[in-house]
């Protein structure tokens, strides 16, 4: 099929990698940091056992990600079994007749999908957060399970899964050459596979048909562009050329069930990617759809020929477009069922029952089961009842202008406090606390956020930014990343916060950045490249040295070598060397004036724990303070809710100390499964040692 979508579930936003800086100037003029006073000038923060719980925001939710069986019979979803997320079965027309089908104890299930006709469920977990994905199919009647790539250190894929070969899904397995997949049919049933291409030319990415014959293939090449090929006889012919410009918004979707059409994204020739339908034998393309803002973000297909019908775009709030006129009444129908942003999640394979899941911004996703004959939607089920009873606070889309023009499309959130009335401007100035995505290709969208709730619960502003290198928008605003970590994709966020300062939001002398992965790095720079602009920081898997970073990539991540390379600095010249080394904020620990907290996963495949410790013994041999928390059984960020509660429970502490906020006592988030360890600095926050302590490590 060509969109099979996935909601996230709630949790930083992990993406591709970590990010990287550059000295205080850029080639748009010095970074102007706000001007902020002492840390030491804030007062000091608040316990205050009446907050919203952690618990609450960043626990399982009580159902999430539903889908139907492809003959509309059953439902699928995620939920606890005895705290841990789990695959659920039962009548698609009684949620809550449904019955745990998996028995996981320890990490949780976030992937799950039916087979092909609906006898199997699929579902993807990894070990500690290695990201070696192993890939499981259970028995909904008996619950038993099957490992389909049962081999050790392996990162299962999954390909394409065709209702014309229902017993067998295409499977991409790196267990011949860890740094490229081979392509597998494998058997859902008995877990036989068969080969169907070994990759010896470094392909990273297939495009089957609905037989599972290879159609296509994209292959990265070493200047950072790529191409597009066709299997010819025994080879490959190249169909498209993709330069380094069009690389992150060109791509092929996928072909339609005759074969004579390929979908595919395409941004060569205009600014934002485009959804355009080739012809197989002619090449002649037609653009379908298209936005002068923002890139296709989501295409609506029809289950059995693969014809899309509608499409998103996603500026600061999503619009529909349909692209065929059969839809267009059902569009409408869904627009009136509830507010927020909506997306089909899951069809039957006849296209006329949806799962359609409403994004808000004051509470979890609703899900609604939709009926296109009768055009009635009823409600499944609200992700999280007690989250959905919160009077939570809006988060308000705004465009701010960098300092070179570039459009810089951003949320914030208010403390109720601070905005009673709910119109995005405070009665005073609030701290601020900068919440910068991971990536650093990625995107920050509108919607329900539990890191911009939990913050504002406390008494700050959030703010999230989707600076320069940021997916969604103009390839202009994406390629203005280039070579800019550190440099300009920084300035614009400092941009954001002086346009936050200038309009009474923020006080400047109280503003922390946070996040993680390229957010992590984001928040390294921030207390290095500009010491004086942040009261606080904390950083989660972010790299400190760039140089490092990208020596210890994942195997399996040599198809995007060429694309660090060409966008962040090429490791294997002496000037790439040096521009490395100069945006590396391990280089200038001196610089840090500001407390810093630092989370990382022991098993993180991606930013290696040698990241974190690199500089926090660099920061110990300097005698600056600094907090470190490892969790020996996490990967890239945390996945097992207690773990992520445990960190929060540090970080709010953390900030109110910085900022003068508010925070929930740590109390018993100790107590309940983290595996956190605590290697310095743990005096530095408010309750940490006693919380410590009371658990008894």
């Amino acid at each position: 099929m060509l969109a099979r979508p996935r909601l996230l579930l709630t949790s930083f936003a992990l993406t591709a990698f970590a990010c990287a800086l550059r000295p205080g100037a850029s080639a748009s003029g010095p970074a102007e940091a706000p001007a902020v006073a002492p840390a030491a000038a804030a007062p000091a923060g608040r316990a205050d056992p009446t907050l919203i719980p952690r618990a609450v925001l960043f626990g399982n939710p009580d159902r999430e990600a539903p889908q139907l069986s492809p003959d509309g019979a059953r439902l699928l979803y995620l939920a606890p079994v005895d705290g841990v997320l789990n695959v659920w079965v039962g009548p698609a027309d009684q949620p809550d007749a449904a019955r745990p089908i998996t028995q996981d104890r320890l990490r949780g299930i976030y992937e799950a999908e039916w087979s092909a006709d609906g006898d199997r469920v699929l579902y993807l977990q990894d070990r500690g957060g290695d990201e070696n994905w192993h890939l499981y199919a259970v028995d909904p009647a008996t619950g038993e399970s099957r490992d389909l790539s049962p081999h050790a250190g392996v990162r299962a894929q999954i390909v394409e899964i065709s209702p014309r070969r229902p017993r067998e899904i295409l499977v991409g397995m790196n267990d011949r050459d860890p740094a490229w997949h081979d392509l597998y049919r494998v058997d859902v049933r008995t877990g036989a596979r068969t080969l169907v291409h070994r990759n010896d030319q470094r392909i990273a990415r297939y495009i089957a048909d609905d037989q599972y014959e290879l159609r296509f293939a994209m292959r990265e090449l070493a200047d950072g562009s790529s191409e597009l090929l066709a299997p010819k006889g025994k080879d490959w012919q190249r169909v498209l050329a993709i330069d380094l410009a069009d690389g992150m918004t060109t791509s092929p979707i996928g072909v339609d069930a005759s074969g004579r059409t390929l979908y595919l994204l395409d941004s060569r020739d205009r600014e934002t990617a485009a959804l355009v339908a080739r012809d197989v034998r002619t090449g002649a393309q037609k653009v379908l759809a298209e936005d002068a803002k923002t890139g296709v973000e989501f295409v609506l297909t029809e289950p059995r020929t693969h014809r899309p019908l509608a499409v998103t775009f996603t500026h600061t709030r999503q619009r529909w477009q349909a692209l065929d006129p059969a839809v267009e009444a059902d569009l409408a129908a869904l627009r009136e069922v509830h507010g927020g942003d909506f997306t089909v999640t899951s069809q039957t394979l006849d296209g006329r029952q949806w799962i359609v899941a409403y994004r808000l911004d004051t509470g979890p996703n609703r899900y609604y089961r939709y009926d296109r004959t009768t055009r009635r939607a009823d409600l499944l089920f609200v992700a999280d009842a007690e989250l959905a009873a919160l009077d939570l606070r809006a988060m308000h889309p705004v465009v701010i202008p960098a300092r070179d023009g570039l459009e810089l499309v951003s949320f914030y959130t208010l403390p109720a406090a601070a905005d009673p009335d709910g119109d995005g401007t405070p009665s005073a100035p609030v701290p601020l606390v900068l919440l910068v995505h991971g990536g650093p290709w990625y995107r920050d969208e509108w919607g329900f956020d539990p890191l911009h709730q939990w913050l504002a619960s406390r008494g700050y502003a959030v703010m999230s930014v989707n600076f320069r290198g940021s997916t969604g928008s103009t390839k202009r605003h994406l390629n203005a990343g280039d070579h800019e970590w550190a440099g300009k994709m920084h300035d614009d966020l400092l941009d954001a916060v002086a346009w936050a300062n200038a309009r009474k939001i923020s006080d400047p002398a109280r503003v922390a950045i946070m996040g993680a992965s390229y957010g992590g790095y984001a928040t390294l720079v921030g207390l290095t490249f500009t010491p004086d602009a942040f009261a606080c920081g904390v950083d989660v898997v972010g790299p400190s040295n760039l140089e490092t970073l990208l020596r210890s990539v994942p195997p399996y991540w040599a198809a995007k070598a060429a694309r660090f390379a060409a966008r962040v600095g090429d490791i294997g010249t002496e000037e790439g060397r040096a521009l490395l080394h100069e945006r590396s904020p391990l280089h200038r620990v001196d610089e840090i004036e500001r407390p810093l907290l630092i989370g990382q996963g022991a098993n993180d495949p991606r930013v290696k724990q040698a990241e974190s410790d690199q500089i926090v013994a660099a920061m110990q041999a300097k005698g600056l303070p600094v907090t470190y928390v490892l969790y020996p059984d996490e990967g890239h960020g945390f996945q097992r809710p207690a773990n992520e509660i445990s960190f929060n429970a540090v970080t709010e502490a953390f900030l109110a100390r910085c900022l003068g906020g508010s925070y929930q006592p740590i109390g018993d988030d100790f107590k309940n499964g983290a595996t956190l360890e605590v290697k310095v600095g743990a005096e530095h926050v408010p309750g940490l040692a006693e919380a410590l302590k009371a658990r008894g490590k």
